[in-house]
């Protein structure tokens, strides 16, 4: 975690020290310089606070007359990566929450290749943020080139999936009055596809609001009511996808990566025949790709520590459980549209349901717990945890795990004990925070 940066860019309530006008003016002042040239494509969300932020963003970069901003308006995030590869750019920037509330904003960075930046690369702008004076005066409309993104990134995600035929597939479509509302059900009309809507008013602040990726009972509910084939939910800036089978059933996104996984294996497209998913990912997806003959690879949380493990192995399918799928095949990062196609792609290639698709992946059972701290103390220098965590590792051996780590936002610590026998998963966890309540003080 930097000083601004976080896991997934820059995020916090809007007026707060990071989010708001003068500091995205400063930020931008900051790319311009280490830039020195070149196209920078910027997109938001639906957030009302987003116009602010692109237009102090865009006068800050524009104090470097080498440098040409193009506004996308409102796209999806991957939108932003894709216009930035297509176009030979130097740099893509989306300003977004992602799934957090209206009152929130953030900002998150694409570099040439279309990949989220380094923590190496975001120290260093972290450094020139905090170099630029402070901006005196009001931020007005920029003038800088203005270019239907929602269009482009359209067009281009339907020349991806130009041969498949949706016709007489009926769906719900959950776009969580965020960026995708003018995007995913154009393409999946466009396809044949017969699509009800839900979170399809966005107003500038009911962005995630009680819809999307983060509320998916809705989903669920909408399915059935409609008899739809399944259930598709983004997240407000539509790098994430939640599904749920026609039951109305929610998958869970180990599931869900595993079937990618396993049929780009069947099909001879699983990149170095390795998943490539984050410590927070189920073991029942280890034994799944095991049994058919790949392997897993883990990273630490955040959708781009996986896709940096991905082009480092040559990997073409990671993700995390939370949604973020990544296909490298089609896309440089997580794009919740595109992860959807490829599953409804399967459902036809196989003939199967997603409720038997699921089958693929048999989860062990699990069990999580957060514990607020007064102190984190590094792990390491807590002996009754140390010598819990050992032995119960001991006692589970390769059928299951045990997991701390402290929250990179929160005074949390996160706690996750997994194995095939519910019983002694739950026992575990019991022994695992009479340990943790020895070592810290717990704020109750």
């Amino acid at each position: 975690m930097g000083k601004y940066f976080g896991t997934d860019g820059i995020r916090g309530a809007y007026g707060d020290a990071c989010i708001n006008p003068n500091f995205a003016y400063r930020m931008g002042a900051a790319l311009g310089a280490r830039l020195e040239g070149g196209r920078v494509y910027i997109g938001r969300d639906t957030r009302a606070s987003g116009t602010l932020l692109v237009n102090a963003l865009v006068a800050g970069l524009q104090r470097h007359s080498a440098v040409s901003v193009v506004d996308l308006g409102i796209v999806p995030t991957p939108a932003v990566a894709r216009a930035v590869l297509d176009a030979d750019g130097s740099l893509g920037i989306a300003v977004t929450a992602s799934h957090n509330p209206a009152s929130d904003n953030g900002i998150k960075l694409f570099d040439a290749q279309g990949c989220k930046l380094s923590p190496h690369a975001e120290a260093a702008i972290e450094s020139a943020i905090d170099a630029e004076a402070e901006f005196e005066g009001t931020f007005v409309d920029t003038d800088c080139e203005v270019l239907d993104g929602s269009k482009q990134y359209v067009a281009a995600v339907s020349k991806l999936f130009e041969g498949l035929s949706l016709s007489g597939l009926k769906l719900v479509l959950d776009t969580a009055n965020g960026a995708t509302c003018i995007t995913t059900p154009v393409v999946f009309e466009a396809l044949g596809a017969s699509v009800h809507l839900l979170g399809n008013t966005p107003d500038g602040t009911n962005i995630n609001d009680g819809v999307g990726s983060e509320y998916p009972e809705a989903l669920g509910r909408a399915v059935l009511a409609e008899g739809a084939a399944l259930g598709i939910a983004h997240d407000g800036d539509g790098d994430r996808l939640v599904i749920c089978d026609a039951k109305g059933k929610i998958l869970d996104g180990d599931c869900l990566l595993g079937i990618l996984a396993l049929q780009a294996l069947e099909e001879g497209r699983l990149g170095s025949e390795t998943l490539v998913t984050t410590v927070q990912s189920n073991l029942g997806l280890d034994r799944a790709l095991e049994a058919a003959g790949a392997q897993i690879e883990r990273t630490d949380v955040g959708d781009r520590n996986v896709a940096a493990k991905m082009r480092a192995i040559g990997a073409s399918v990671g993700g995390e459980n939370s949604g973020h799928i990544i296909l490298s095949d089609y896309a440089s990062t997580g794009d919740g549209l595109l992860a959807a196609l490829e599953l409804i792609q399967i459902m036809q290639r196989t003939g199967k349901p997603l409720s038997e698709l699921s089958n693929w992946v048999t989860l062990f059972p699990q069990a999580t717990a957060n514990m607020r701290v007064a102190v984190k103390t590094p792990l390491p220098q807590l002996p009754s945890v140390t010598k819990a965590v050992a032995s119960l590792e001991e006692d589970f051996g390769k059928a299951g795990r045990v997991m701390l780590r402290y929250s990179g936002t929160e005074p949390k610590l996160r706690l996750l004990v997994e194995g095939e026998n519910e019983a002694r998963v739950e026992a575990a966890m019991k022994i695992l925070k009479v340990a943790v309540q020895k070592d810290l003080e717990i704020i109750l």
